[in-house]
């Protein structure tokens, strides 16, 4: 694996750096050697941050964590990252394109999906049509992180969800 590692914030001292490519680099039996790894250390007040971006053909495999400690948060990205592989194995390799970016022992390995995805809830209300600001004082009295609703000015079906920074995002569909 080849590693890209930035500092925003933060100097990539030489621990680091052997931390990330010793704890990333289990990882490599998974892909082939010349994969890029690109790594972003940052820190914001007591926030740790590292974003972990593999670009495989086809697909991005991407995870981020925060804690108060960097090599914590180390230590979490390579497990999640780990997990997301075994996980969606046969939706990140189509057999026919990606093969390519990784390793055959990744694709010839069968893994058990002990964590499958289940709906355990189905929820129905009416959507009522409603402009976007008032979808947000609706999400914000519900206590919810995101509100579906019918946008008022477009008459589709939109989503507003809470970001960091209690700012708000708006998701539309593409027309």
């Amino acid at each position: 694996m080849k590693f890209d590692i930035f500092g925003k914030g933060i100097e990539v001292t030489p621990g680091l750096k052997a931390a990330v490519e010793d704890k990333i680099g289990k990882l490599d039996k998974y892909f082939n050697p010349d994969t890029e790894v690109h790594v972003t250390l940052s820190v914001e007040k007591d926030r740790q941050k590292i974003e972990v971006t593999i670009p495989v053909k086809g697909s991005i495999i991407r995870s981020e964590q925060v804690s108060n400690d960097m090599y914590v948060s180390i230590d979490l990205v390579e497990e999640i990252i780990e997990r997301q592989l075994k996980k969606y194995k046969n939706k990140i390799i189509d057999k026919q394109q990606a093969n390519s970016a990784f390793s055959q022992l990744y694709v010839e390995n069968d893994y058990m999906d002990d964590e499958e995805i289940r709906i355990v809830r189905t929820k129905k209300f009416d959507i009522k049509p409603m402009y976007p600001e008032d979808a947000c004082i609706q999400m914000e009295l519900l206590g919810h992180n995101f509100f579906v609703f019918n946008n008022a000015e477009t008459g589709q079906v939109n989503v507003v969800y809470k970001r960091k920074g209690d700012t708000y995002g708006l998701i539309e569909p593409e027309e």
